[in-house]
This record gives structure tokens, sequence and C-alpha cells, in this order.
């Protein structure tokens, strides 16, 4: 998910510039599905325990999440420097030094991990630090700047937060959030390809073995159409292994081929404003898909 830069003229205040190394709106969307995780693991309406488990299962994985976030901006300042996507960042301005976006990161994931720890459970700890190594460290510093599969690759630790969400209230791990996991996993790639295509330019200029850049425009319009049409069959497993009901079924049928036929036209012929459009159309599919699953979670059975 895109960044919006901080408005208005002059340097923005201290606070601001912090707040922006969360990138608050991708975390957004994580906490957003890690919510939906801890939702669809309780059978019912949770009591107030699960209640209290969610709160801080939620702002536990914030904290670490935006912990994340603020270590990549370090990592990238300046590769962000290079892009015109990334170069309002107060660390690739330098606004914000390496030893205070370092300072702001360790504190966020010390808070994140605390929470968790006391308040929810150690498998949740564990799980969400593992996602944090995987994104700031395997991702930000290996993948990232080394091969074209980055997104797929990485794509592992941004599909985790259902996972996350699941552990804070269960304590332990089945099926369902893995296969939650796997459509996150399968919608990442898209997503963020979708992206690339309009940003070529700025990946090449940056250095980074981004798809069409490595592989050229017409391949990487090919992948998304494919992907669109993995990722509507994975969305059906929840349907077909009894997880969802009906409800659930007629959105993820109707949001996938809305993809699909994103996909379908992108891959015929390349628009710029297309791309664009299919990139934010990927971020409320996911949004309204995970909806979809929780609403139909709380249906009356025999409704759904």
């Amino acid at each position: 998910m895109t960044e919006v830069p901080v408005q208005g003229g002059g340097v923005p205040s201290r606070w601001a510039q912090f707040y922006a190394l969360t990138k608050p709106r991708v975390v957004q969307l994580i906490v957003f599905c890690a919510v939906i995780g801890m939702a669809l693991a309780v059978p019912g309406w949770p009591d107030a325990a699960q209640w209290q488990r969610m709160g801080a299962g939620a702002l536990g994985i914030w904290l670490i999440a935006a912990a994340a976030a603020a270590f990549n901006c370090l990592v990238e300042r300046r590769i962000d420097a290079r892009m015109k996507r990334t170069s309002w960042r107060p660390t690739a301005r330098g606004e914000l030094s390496p030893t205070q976006a370092l300072g702001f990161s360790v504190a966020l994931c010390a808070a994140g991990a605390l929470i968790l720890l006391l308040w929810v459970n150690a498998l949740t700890l564990w799980l969400t630090l593992a996602t944090f190594v995987g994104y700031a460290i395997v991702y930000t510093v290996w993948l990232k700047p080394t091969t074209p599969q980055n997104i797929v690759i990485g794509g592992a630790s941004g599909a985790m937060p259902p996972v996350l969400g699941w552990a804070a209230v269960q304590g332990s791990l089945g099926p369902e959030p893995w296969l939650l996991c796997l459509i996150i996993f399968l919608w990442t790639p898209p997503h963020f390809w979708a992206l690339a295509l309009y940003r070529a330019d700025d990946y090449a200029k940056a250095g980074l073995p981004m798809l069409p850049v490595t592989h050229g425009n017409a391949f990487t319009r090919l992948q998304v159409f494919l992907y669109t049409w993995i990722l509507l069959a994975a969305t059906l497993l929840p349907y077909l292994m009894g997880m969802s009901g009906l409800l659930y079924l007629v959105a993820a049928l109707a949001l996938g081929l809305r993809f699909c036929w994103f996909g379908w036209r992108l891959w015929r012929r390349y628009d710029e404003a297309l791309a664009r459009r299919t990139f934010w159309f990927s971020i409320w599919y996911l949004a309204l898909l995970f909806a979809a699953l929780l609403i139909d979670h709380y249906v009356p059975i025999g409704i759904r």
C-alpha cells in the first residue's frame, strides 16, 4: 500500500515525522486483518476476557508492525531518497537521523513485545517478532535488492496478520488461520506488481530488481493476470472447508472476478491509469474480502 506524504508547507512537526515512519496506512490494513483473525478464532461473540486479549493483541501487533515499518525506512533511506514515491520520508530527507529512527523502532518493538508477553501469550509474541524479522531483515535487507521475486517470497511475512490474530485469542493454531495467510500471500504479487508497473522507472533509478525492471512490462502484466485467477481459487477455500457461508462466497466471487477483470484488461493493453486503478482496487479488494468474512461469521447459521 502506498503512503501519503505529510501535507502542508515547511518542515512537519517532529511528531508527524515519527508518525510517518510507521507507515500508518499500511499498518492499519495489517491490524485490520489481524483483528479479523481474532474474531474468526472465536466461535461466537467474544467474552470479556477475549475482548481484553483482542485489544491487547491489536495494540501489540500494531506497535511491532509500526516498528518494522520504521526500521524499513531506516534501512532504505538512501534508496528512498532516489525515488519520487518515497523521497518525502523523514529519513530520506534527513529530518530524522539514523539513530533517532533506530531508537524509535526499538522502543515501539519493545513496547509491543511487552504487551503481547504480559497480556496476550508467548506464541503471539514469537510469531509477531518472527514477522518483524521476516519483513524488516529478510525482505528489506536481503530479498528486495537482490531478486525480482522479492514480493513473492517476502510476502510470507506480510501475510501473517490473521495468524497472529488467531494465535492471540486461541493460543494455538489450526488450518484456518493459515488459509487466511495463503489468501494474503497470493494477493501480494498482483497488488505490488500493479504498483511496480507504473513506478518501474522509479525502481530502476533506485537500482531495485522489481519484476517490470528485470522482465519487462508485458511479462509483469501476464503475472498479474495469472495471480488474480489463482487468488480467486484460493478465496473459495474458506467456503469449501466450511469456514464460511454463502454470504462470503458471493462476496469472494464478485470481488475476485472484478480483480480478474482488472488483470485481464491490464494484460491485454497496458495503460498507466489502469495500473493505478488496479493497484488501488487491490487494497479495497482485500479489505472488503476480509470484512465479508467477518460479517459472514456473525450471520446466523440458518441464513448462511
